[in-house]
């Protein structure tokens, strides 16, 4: 597992590169976050700095204070009145357990309602964003790991919106399941592994096979929470 070094000061680090303004400037600083945060760069609980991040994007205030807002509505960053921003704690094992419990007992079945009304158009959609089409894409590692991360949530949201259970969608999604999930380890099988079994996962929607995809759906989830349970070693 790979964590962030602070400063001294407790401080998340700075110095990793300034953004490229090929895109959006607010959308260019947010994922620039995101990443840092998701690869552990930006350790759960430490404290963000805004002059620090504007000095090492070297923009203005205003796309970071953006990006940090955006951010605290996911659930990654806290604001604190009189102190300022710091990143989400991480998880404990209990919070961990009842995530996992709570994902067993409404993806599988989610997962068997959409396969049962897969069509073409659903199934080129999850394709898609399973992310096994791009998986050897890019060799930044630690933007492979936050897109990924991205990508696995918009994956499941979407089967959820599929199985058209809009209250278990919304339960899911306002846990911000996912990421806080990825940022327990930072590690290249974390994604490789979770790609393979959203093939599966896949195989079974194209079949229009309930019973297989809701297994599939229960291994991808038993395979995930084994592949993080070290975390807490």
């Amino acid at each position: 597992m790979q964590s962030a070094s602070l400063s001294n000061n407790g401080e998340a680090p700075t110095g990793a590169g300034r953004i490229q303004r090929a895109g959006s400037l607010a959308e260019d600083v947010y994922e620039a976050i995101f990443a840092q945060l998701m690869s552990l760069k930006i350790a759960p609980g430490s404290r963000i700095t805004v002059d620090n991040l504007v000095k090492e994007f070297d923009v203005s205030h205003t796309p970071i204070r953006e990006a940090l807002g955006r951010l605290e509505g996911e659930g990654l960053v806290l604001k604190t009145h009189l102190i300022g921003y710091r990143a989400a704690p991480q998880i404990t094992r209990r919070r961990f357990d009842e995530l996992y419990e709570m994902r067993l007992l409404l993806e599988p079945h989610g997962a068997a309602k959409a396969a049962a009304t897969m069509d073409e158009a659903k199934l080129g959609t999850l394709l898609e964003a399973a992310g096994v089409m791009s998986r050897r894409e890019g060799k930044d590692e630690r933007l492979r790991y936050s897109n990924f991360a991205r990508q696995d949530a918009i994956f499941h949201d979407r089967i959820m919106e599929y199985a058209e259970n809009e209250l278990i969608r919304e339960t899911l999604g306002f846990q911000h399941t996912h990421f806080h999930i990825f940022r327990l380890m930072y590690h290249s099988r974390v994604t490789e592994e979770a790609l393979d079994e959203h093939e599966a996962i896949l195989a079974a929607f194209g079949s229009a096979d309930p019973d297989a995809a809701a297994k599939a759906m229960r291994a991808h989830i038993e395979h995930s929470r084994d592949r993080l349970l070290p975390a807490f070693d």
